[in-house]
């Protein structure tokens, strides 16, 4: 029996204790995640909040210096950024970001990441966003570029966006052959591909589509030659036990459903991160309770 496993998502960086304790909150947020059993702490790869939990102008911290801090304020979960936008960075500098993350946190990091959507903050902040086909080709070439430079050839890389000269790597990543990858995305015809040809685990939304991507990720398997039961399915969606464990019992039976389908992760979010107490309730009544399914 597998069981599953719930994970952090801090996607909302405005809480109400302000600036003044934001620091302080942060870190006892995550050692709470981390001591009531939650397995991965995530951040957003954006540089503005995104429309659906605030507006632009509230807080957002970059992705890869908060997980390096989350990494001296923790010693167990997994670290990632859910997901990274691929085409923010050149993927030379990628890999020696999530490498020096996994080497700083002694071995937890994961590469999580995606095509990119976000234009509007892109264009703000003067971020590479090019057509779909292009994020994409530049997607696969990045997966590429990050396993060529995790392995033991530091030879060139020669793509048709990205160009590297020599992949050194020094120092090598913790974990070998490679931190774990993550794709987040539903698309049918490329993005569920890729996780089929490249990664260790996928990110679904949790909707009523869920089976069927989850049926034409196994046809992708199928296609390469790739074990489906390898790839760890993953969703993100609310865990929401109610203010006094009131939806407990509904959030369990949700659980159940997911699980039947084959998902052993859900990586929720929290609203403020001033307070622990909803974190102390999940991990009393609903990790345990996962854990078993």
């Amino acid at each position: 029996m597998q069981g599953m496993d719930l994970g952090l998502h801090i996607a909302n960086f405005t809480w109400s204790g302000g600036s003044a304790t934001f620091v302080d909150d942060l870190r006892r947020t995550a050692r709470t995640a981390e001591d009531v059993g939650f397995t991965k702490i995530s951040v957003m790869d954006h540089v503005w909040q995104i429309g659906m939990i605030g507006p632009p102008e509230h807080e957002m911290l970059e992705a890869y210096t908060a997980l390096g801090y989350l990494a001296a304020v923790t010693e167990r979960v997994q670290l990632l950024a859910w997901v990274t936008a691929a085409v923010y960075r050149e993927p030379g500098l990628l890999a020696k970001e999530v490498t020096t993350l996994d080497v700083l946190s002694k071995g937890r990091a994961m590469l999580g990441i995606g095509a990119a959507w976000n234009e509007e903050e892109s264009v703000g902040l003067g971020l590479p966003f090019p057509g779909t086909a292009e994020r994409f080709e530049r997607l696969e070439e990045t997966l590429q570029i990050c396993l060529q430079m995790w392995s033991d050839d530091d030879g060139p890389y020669a793509g048709k966006h990205y160009q590297l000269g020599r992949t050194l790597n020094s120092p090598q990543s913790v974990q070998r052959p490679h931190p774990p990858i993550l794709i987040g995305g539903g698309g049918e015809k490329k993005t569920l591909r890729l996780v089929a040809q490249y990664a260790q685990a996928c990110n679904l939304f949790d909707s009523p589509d869920l089976a069927h991507k989850l049926d034409v990720l196994r046809g992708h398997c199928e296609a390469l030659g790739r074990d489906y039961d390898e790839i760890e399915k993953t969703v993100m969606g609310p865990v929401d036990p109610g203010p006094n464990g009131e939806k407990v019992d509904a959030t369990l039976e949700h659980l159940r459903d997911l699980a039947a389908l084959g998902v052993t992760h859900v990586q929720l979010g929290i609203g403020d991160g001033s307070s622990t107490e909803v974190l102390e309730l999940i991990g009393e009544r609903i990790i345990p309770e996962a854990a078993k399914l």
